[in-house]
This record gives structure tokens, C-alpha cells and sequence, in this order.
């Protein structure tokens, strides 16, 4: 059912990919760019790059460009619960960070770069309740995601709270507060702060060998929206109007996002993802 390519099972450092953001995080034809420069990054930091989803009714870990840019927005959106289906059906599954989880852990992968972590969803307990599975898989796989914190678009005290509850480490790379996905600052404390990416991957090991699951490192993006709040409320309000829940909820807001902040939002996003992507490689070449 899975099939790993070539490279990524030679490969001696691996930072898995998800392909979620291919097909639903950007507008339509550029999600493949900002997919294909984040493997570059992968492999300029010295390590292979897996990125992950479910075609022709197989996960396949680790794709070629042709096979990424069959992942657009007509393509599932695979959660775990949702991987099974997608392989049975034969349909085109772009894995959520949680879906990408369950396959690593089932491959053997440690490390993987992504924009930001699901969590609980602002609101809870409802109605509906809503937490990301994205908890629950890191919790469970012995797995380092580097990320720009929670996405701003949910309750992100309250998911460090839960990550706490589930002992997922948070880790702040260079920053003392955790990341609000567009900003760098007014984000909670975070646990521990780490100023390199051994020290990360020193601490990684350390909590797997004492049977720990999965780690956060979260990364503070490069050019900080600090007034992006806001529209972030305006776009959660516009998502509930049009009816948008559960895992339409992201990519609507993601659009709405785009479209009503002059395209600030969609560069700062571009941005975040490849360079997530490009630290989770130099950890997994320092392990």
C-alpha cells in the first residue's frame, strides 16, 4: 500500500512534505511552485525531501513533478481517518500534516516541515467541537514537525495547552514566544528555546529515547503581519456565513486571506513554508 521511492529509502536524512498545501493552501497553479522550491530547499540543506500523498491508489512517499502536480484542488483532502478510502477508491488524497504523520510513522520518517499545525478551532467546545487530528498523530509519532506555530486561525493558547496535556514538547527556534503562523510576536511562552538546529535535533533524540512522540519547533516567519488579526476575524466570520466546517474551514480562510490583504498573506505563506522547510532539513542532517 505504500510505496517509498528510491531516493528517499537511500536516503541518510529525509524532512517529509505534505501535499495539502500543493492543493489547497495557494491559488490554483501555485501551489506546485511553492511545492517544488520547497523540496529544492530540502535538498540545497543537504537532505531528500518525501513529499506525500495518495495516488492511483497508492501513498506514495516521495514524488516526482509530474505526480505533484497532479494534486490540485480537485484532490481529497486526507486527513487520517481518510487515507484508507483514498487508496481503496483510487482518488487523488493531498495529505493534511496529520495524514502526512500517520504515513511517516509508518515509514520510518523523523522529520518534516510544514506552514503551521492544526489545533483547537476558536469557539470550542462549539458547536461543532473541532481539533485538529494534527495532535493527536504528533503525539503518538516519534516525529519533529517544524512549523510557524499554531495556524492563526485557531484557539492557540488553547492547542498548547493540549500539546501539553498529550507531552508534545513545543520548542521556540531563536524566539522565547510561540509564533502566531503570520506573526512572529504575542504568541504564549513557549517551554524551551533552542538557538541551533543540532541543539534541535539533540533534544529529538533525547525525548524519543525516553519514549517521547512528536516535537514542535516552531519558527517565527521572516517578515512578521502583525496586523493580519483582523481579517483573520473577518474571513472566520465570512467562513461561518458560507458554511465552511470542519477541513474546508482552513483553505477558505486561506483564500479569503489572499484576497483581501493585497497578497501580503500569500507571500508570507509562500515564504514560511519553504524556509520550515529548509530548517527541518538541517535538523534532520544534524541527527
Amino acid at each position: 500500500m505504500i510505496v517509498v521511492s528510491d531516493e528517499v529509502r537511500e536516503a541518510a536524512a529525509v524532512v517529509a512534505l505534505e501535499t495539502t498545501l500543493v492543493a489547497h493552501g495557494f491559488p490554483a497553479g501555485e501551489g506546485l511552485a511553492v511545492g517544488l522550491e520547497a523540496e529544492r530547499r530540502v535538498r540545497a540543506a543537504g537532505a531528500v525531501p518525501a513529499t506525500i500523498g495518495v495516488l492511483d491508489g497508492k501513498i506514495r512517499v516521495g514524488l516526482s513533478e509530474e505526480e505533484l502536480a497532479r494534486f490540485d484542488g480537485s484532490a481529497r483532502k486526507a486527513g487520517p481517518r481518510d487515507l484508507a478510502a483514498c487508496v481503496v477508491q483510487g482518488a487523488v488524497g493531498a495529505t493534511t500534516v496529520g495524514g502526512t504523520l500517520a504515513i511517516c510513522r509508518a515509514a520510518g520518517i523523523r522529520f518534516m516541515g510544514t506552514g503551521g499545525l492544526g489545533g483547537v478551532h476558536r469557539g470550542f467546545p462549539g458547536p461543532p467541537p473541532d481539533v485538529s487530528a494534527d495532535l493527536g498523530e504528533l503525539a503518538r509519532t516519534k516525529m519533529l514537525v517544524v512549523s510557524a506555530g499554531i495556524k492563526s486561525l485557531l484557539d492557540v493558547a488553547a492547542t498548547l495547552e493540549v500539546l501539553e496535556t498529550l507531552g508534545v514538547p513545543v520548542l521556540g527556534f531563536r524566539t522565547d514566544t510561540l509564533p502566531f503562523f503570520y506573526s512572529a510576536h504575542g504568541g504564549p511562552a513557549v517551554p524551551a528555546r533552542v538557538e541551533s538546529a543540532p541543539e534541535a535535533a539533540r533534544i529529538a533524540q533525547a525525548h524519543w529515547e525516553l519514549e517521547g512522540g512528536g516535537l514542535l519547533l516552531a519558527r517565527p516567519p521572516d517578515n512578521s503581519l502583525d496586523d493580519v488579526e483582523p481579517l483573520i476575524e473577518e474571513a472566520l466570520e465570512a467562513a461561518a456565513r458560507n458554511g465552511a466546517t470542519g477541513q474546508a474551514v482552513t483553505p477558505f480562510v486561506l483564500t479569503y486571506l489572499h484576497e483581501h490583504s493585497g497578497g501580503r498573506t500569500l507571500a508570507a505563506n509562500r515564504d514560511l513554508v519553504v524556509a520550515n522547510a529548509s530548517l527541518a532539513a538541517e535538523v534532520a542532517v544534524s541527527q
